[in-house]
């Protein structure tokens, strides 16, 4: 099955977590190194406004362990990059996935993307539909995701795909094992992306492929470049 995306996109989630420490500027630029035409990481904001690259959100400062959002960006451990300096050490030439696992980072992500000339390359996601509904308003440009699974869509698969169209809500992200071309055909039906994350073995990255998604998540940046350069041939 075709995606609407050719080549799919390979994302490195958290850069190559499998060689390097995770949402680490290393970790993104030995990625971009390894042919990854994608980059994903999460984002929370800091007490003085500034997003910055961090899974838990949670961080050591002097003997306690306190929330990002509490913290001042001079305070955080040094290893903890902001968003700019991504682009500032990465460039723009790759499409970069955000989990903002602060929604009130969303704005502040979307201005530093459009300062470095990349929001047409970012892609926002969040598990609530409503919540990334507020940020279409936000840009234009930017591609919003609805990260979830099967077992959440209540209202059913036709129903949810027809609101991400009608809300302006441009992909589905979906664990790998939820997937199947049945799916992935309804969701390109109503011409929005499918994305599959948490895709670490070249079977499961094949059969990924082979279904239409126009989108991967990979910790092994290696075998998902591979998996991609042998699908598109």
């Amino acid at each position: 099955m075709d995606s609407l995306l050719s080549p799919p996109i390979g994302f490195a989630h958290r850069g190559a977590r499998a060689l390097a420490p995770d949402n680490t500027l290393e970790s993104f630029a030995l990625a971009r190194r390894l042919g990854a035409a994608g980059l994903e990481t999460d984002v929370w904001l800091t007490s003085d406004g500034v997003a910055v690259l961090d899974h838990d959100g949670v961080v050591r400062v002097g003997l306690r362990r306190r929330p990002v959002a509490d913290v001042a960006r001079r305070a955080l451990p040094s290893a903890i990059p902001s968003l700019a300096e991504l682009y500032a050490t990465c460039g723009i030439d790759f499409d970069l996935s955000i989990d903002v696992k602060d929604p009130a980072a969303a704005p502040a992500v979307i201005a530093v993307a459009r300062d470095a000339g990349a929001e047409h390359r970012l892609w926002l996601c969040h598990h609530q539909v409503e919540v990334l509904a507020t940020w279409r308003p936000l840009s234009p440009d930017i591609r919003l995701v609805d990260s979830t699974r099967v077992r959440r869509i209540r209202e059913g698969f036709e129903r949810r795909a027809a609101r991400h169209a009608e809300l302006g809500i441009d992909a589905v992200n979906l664990h790998h094992s939820d997937w199947t071309t049945g799916l992935a055909t309804l969701w390109h039906r109503f011409e929005r992306y499918t994305l599959a994350w948490d895709a670490q073995q070249p079977r499961v990255l094949a059969a990924l492929l082979a279904m239409g998604m126009d989108g991967v998540y990979s910790d092994h940046v290696d075998r998902m470049v591979a998996a991609i350069d042998l699908h598109t041939r």
